[in-house]
């Protein structure tokens, strides 16, 4: 077999990577197609076969194309109920408008009923002379304006003249009676420019909801990844939590319910891609990501029942993403069927290609799938045309060996991006600038598996071994042992 590129390069240094990662997913044209699909049309997708054939690269290109999120996940407080936060959902328009409201009225410090002047020191106790807050002995009759001064501040002030020492009250809060007989509150609030605010019913109203809006916990933020992948570690990580408050939610020493509120993955891929890798290990999991698909809202609750958190749910959470799942083809019987006729009826199954007809555009990929694994590893130089046709041999080989392709390439691969790499660490230590055929023929010879490297090296001492001690056995097996 004679191994011939058709693009010309002396180095991988030459070869163009492409810049659309789609182009980059060596052999898999179907899933290419599928996944395109995917992005555009918002569906799911599962993909079945062999472990380093290309399942999370479809995944992160799915997620490249996708549009910028566009919505912000929070838990808000709930003052009336707090084991049941609200949730909102707020886009960038409403992130940045969210300001402080403009409330109440700025009057002049004589236009407040003169108790509350004096309470807030404007006004002398004694002849009633008006002057800034910050004096402490009225300018008029010489006596303390207001008996309750702050010296501490006083004292600050004389020896830093950019502090106004504060003297009085900062608020004031009334209860008047309206025409209905029912109380009204009224509060002043002293201002630094020597005026005054006034807040009625209806402005604190509007302050207090504005209090409130602003106590949140951002669960997914607005700039965030597109791309969430999930394991089997927990139903924790898939699905979300509630903390543990060792205080058992009391107001003053505990953590309010909805700060200690955690999102799961489903949550967190909202408007993005979910990636579940062996998607058999989520077991019983799978019917909550089937529900989450199915409504688009998945709720949080505290999933310990001995924790404080299980007392708290946050209802309605969005979870509106693209699942992409992978599996080997023989856990596919694992899968649960309500979920396989989930994507089905909304996406597609795909079954993954291990190899590939060795042709000569197939040889050209595997040269540019060279070049890009030495430009994402970052680590290693690039590597000879020799070199590159050393790697080729080697994914003809291991699609024989493995998958007794005959004439084809391998797509296992993440195993021959192991050599890759491999060989360009050799290259390393050897102060080489490039990986050359020697390099990649060291790295062949090292990345076979534990278990053929067991039978090449110990194999034969091993038949020995059994050998010996089924003679010895023989030989001791009339003996009398004393």
């Amino acid at each position: 077999m004679v191994s011939v590129f058709s693009i010309s390069f002396k180095t991988t240094d030459d070869i163009k990577v492409p810049h659309d990662p789609f182009d980059r997913i060596i052999g898999q044209e179907e899933a290419v197609m599928f996944a395109r699909l995917v992005a555009k049309q918002h569906r799911n997708i599962l993909l079945v076969g062999p472990p380093g054939t290309g399942k999370s690269m479809i995944a992160k290109a799915i997620a490249s194309i996708l549009p910028r999120p566009k919505q912000e996940v929070s838990v808000l407080d709930n003052p009336q109920n707090p084991n049941r936060p609200i949730i909102q959902v707020r886009k960038a328009d409403d992130i940045l408008n969210m300001k402080k409201p403009k409330i109440g009225e700025i009057v002049n410090p004589t236009e407040v009923p003169s108790e509350i002047s004096e309470r807030l020191g404007f006004r002398c106790k004694r002849c009633g002379a008006m002057s800034h807050y910050s004096i402490l002995v009225c300018p008029t009759c010489g006596s303390e304006k207001y008996q309750h001064a702050n010296m501490f501040s006083t004292m600050i002030g004389m020896q830093n003249p950019n502090i106004v020492p504060e003297f009085g009250e900062k608020q004031v809060i009334t209860q008047v009676k309206d025409s209905f007989g029912r109380d009204k509150r009224i509060v002043y609030e002293r201002l630094q420019n020597g005026m005054i605010r006034v807040l009625r019913e209806g402005d604190l109203k509007k302050l207090e909801e504005y209090k409130r809006m602003s106590r949140r916990n951002i669960l997914v933020p607005l700039n965030r990844s597109v791309f969430v992948q999930s394991g089997a570690g927990s139903e924790t990580e898939l699905l979300g939590d509630v903390k543990h408050d060792p205080y058992g939610n009391h107001p003053q020493l505990g953590t309010r319910p909805y700060l200690r509120v955690v999102p799961g993955a489903v949550h967190e891929a909202h408007e993005g891609v979910l990636f579940i890798d062996e998607l058999s290990m989520l077991e019983d999991a799978q019917r909550f990501l089937l529900s989450a698909m199915q409504d688009k809202y998945f709720p949080i609750v505290g999933r310990n029942p001995t924790s404080s958190g299980a007392s708290v749910k946050v209802d309605k959470v969005p979870c509106d993403f693209i699942l992409v799942a992978a599996i080997n083809i023989g856990e596919l019987d694992t899968v649960m069927p309500a979920l396989r006729s989930r994507v089905r009826g909304d996406g597609y199954e795909i079954l993954m290609k291990n190899s590939m007809p060795n042709t000569l555009e197939n040889r050209n990929k595997i040269a540019q799938f060279v070049a890009q694994e030495i430009l994402r590893d970052g680590k290693i130089p690039h590597a000879t045309r020799k070199a590159t046709e050393k790697i080729l041999e080697h994914g003809i080989t291991s699609a024989k060996r493995i998958d007794d392709a005959e004439n084809s390439i391998t797509l296992r691969l993440r195993e021959l991006s192991g050599v890759v790499k491999l060989a360009g660490d050799f290259a390393v230590l050897d102060g080489s600038k490039l990986i050359n055929s020697k390099h990649v023929k060291r790295a062949i010879k090292h990345s076979k598996s534990l278990e053929v490297k067991l039978s090449e090296d110990y194999g034969n001492w091993w038949g020995t071994s059994t050998a010996d001690d089924a003679g010895d056995k023989s030989h001791t097996s009339g003996s009398e042992v004393i």
